[in-house]
């Protein structure tokens, strides 16, 4: 073990300290004073030597860790990065570590991920920690609470949309995830065989709660300005749909946004034929990459969903749905017919992390990153003319000529990365179009993202060589 101790800076550093420790460990290790495989110190006796929390040592840990600076072994302390077999030179990773590859090898891209970063864990523990010394807060999550959730969590999950740039209307209903909003909204405000419609290609999931529904669905024509609203009026000439869901920022799977124009043409479509619009915001673009929201330009008829999923965390099924204040009480009722409430363990641990500095700096580097991604990602496919949000999180790949999303998908696969094809997007009985989504996020690393591209580059650019055995 080593008796390397690092030099601070001054209090007056606006760096965090577990940050100036991190640093503190990769200037070392720059500069020889730490050599590939060696032992840092225990994190109580650093802590000690520092004047710090254990939590602060382990958060550096984990940072140093995950930019590949060192690796820590379970039961046996964190060392200096370096493969000791073969006696390579330590190497500074870009990004996170390796050690959490999938292991398959298989890299997947098919599921729409926030990028991976250690942060989310130590927030979730922090947050978990401040409630288990919290008498109050341990006895209001062993409780029932009201079906839309709590007056001071629905306050506090109000003021973090806010201060993300998404505006407030009507009545704040606490929910388990984004799926639960579209859910919710389909069982509460239509009937069995109602029609409703969606973009030509969107989420799977509004597909799979509309089936369960047993909704009648109809794909309107998507093209680079969005929805097509002039065909979603020649529908109303005939049927007028119960409910019109949009992505309007980043659709799903295309990452096509809707225009301003368009969105004004939808709003009073709504309005002269009086259908209900459920907006969906899941898929996190910052503000300045957003246009207006639905809620703004027609509050009255927008229901509007929102989740913790692709900022902070998944496994939190924390999400907001804000609907007017005219059918609150059905929605609270189809709610509690439900699940009765959000669990409300999960939505305190939620509202603990959207109110510490941690967010913040989470959703700032997840920005960088996926802008990171996808600028990489349109450099590599270039000459296949991908198209995406700069920092949103899928890449839509339409396909060669010739090329079909069913045979590269295989090709794919058998080489170790995982896409989606556009079937489980379409609408309705819409054909799917011959192209590929990939998710940039979900590589762990950012080798692993260039590892995928490589892939994808030499599968497209071998040409068909999928196995046919059909006479």
């Amino acid at each position: 073990m080593t008796i390397w101790i690092p030099e601070l800076d001054s209090a007056a550093s606006p760096m965090p300290r577990y940050r100036q420790i991190a640093e503190g460990i990769g200037n070392a290790i720059t500069a020889g004073q730490l050599k590939a495989g060696e032992r840092l110190p225990p994190q109580r006796h650093l802590a000690d030597a520092l004047g710090v929390t254990v939590g602060t040592i382990t958060r550096a840990y984990n940072e140093a860790q995950q930019r590949g600076w060192v690796q820590s072994r379970v039961g046996s302390g964190t060392y200096v990065h370096g493969d000791e077999t073969s006696g390579s030179d330590f190497t500074l990773l870009t990004h996170e570590s390796a050690d959490g590859d999938n292991p398959s090898g298989m890299i997947d891209m098919s599921l729409s991920f926030a990028p991976y970063h250690s942060w989310r864990h130590d927030s979730l523990r922090e947050a978990l920690q401040s409630i288990c010394h919290d008498p109050a807060a341990i006895a209001m999550a062993s409780s029932y609470q009201a079906d839309i959730g709590n007056l001071a969590h629905r306050q506090a999950l109000g003021a973090w949309l806010e201060h993300l740039g998404f505006p407030t209307s009507g009545s704040l209903v606490v929910t388990q995830g984004g799926q639960h909003g579209l859910d919710l909204c389909l069982r509460t405000l239509t009937r069995p065989g109602e029609l409703v419609a969606a973009d030509a290609l969107t989420y799977p999931g509004f597909n799979a709660a509309v089936r369960h529904a047993y909704l009648k669905p109809v794909g309107i024509p998507l093209d680079t300005e969005g929805m097509d609203v002039d065909a979603l009026a020649r529908l109303c000439q005939r049927q007028v749909p119960r409910l019109v869901y949009v992505t309007p920022d980043q659709n799903n799977p295309t990452s096509i946004s809707m225009s301003e124009e368009r969105r004004e043409q939808l709003t009073a479509l709504a309005r002269q034929h009086d259908f209900w619009l459920l907006e969906d915001h899941v898929q996190y673009l910052p503000r300045e990459d957003r246009g207006t929201s639905l809620l703004e330009l027609a509050p009255e008829r927008t229901l509007h969903v929102f989740s913790t999923s692709k900022v902070l965390s998944g496994g939190l099924r924390t999400g907001t749905l804000q609907v007017p204040d005219r059918v609150s009480q059905r929605i609270a009722s189809s709610l509690r017919a439900e699940t009765w409430m959000a669990p409300p363990l999960m939505v305190e641990a939620t509202c603990r992390w959207i109110t510490s500095p941690n967010a913040d700096e989470l959703i700032a580097w997840q920005t960088s990153e996926q802008q990171y991604r996808q600028q990489r990602a349109f450099e590599r496919l270039a000459r296949y003319h991908p198209q995406g949000q700069l920092r949103g999180s899928n890449v839509w790949l339409p396909l060669p000529e010739g090329r079909r999303s069913s045979e590269v998908h295989a090709l794919l696969d058998s080489a170790g990365v995982r896409v989606s094809t556009p079937e489980p997007f379409c609408t309705g009985s819409e054909p799917a179009p011959q192209a590929i989504r990939l998710c940039v996020g979900a590589p762990r690393t950012r080798e692993q993202l260039d590892r995928a591209l490589d892939i994808i580059l030499e599968v497209l650019e071998s040409g068909d060589t999928s196995p046919w055995n059909t006479l």
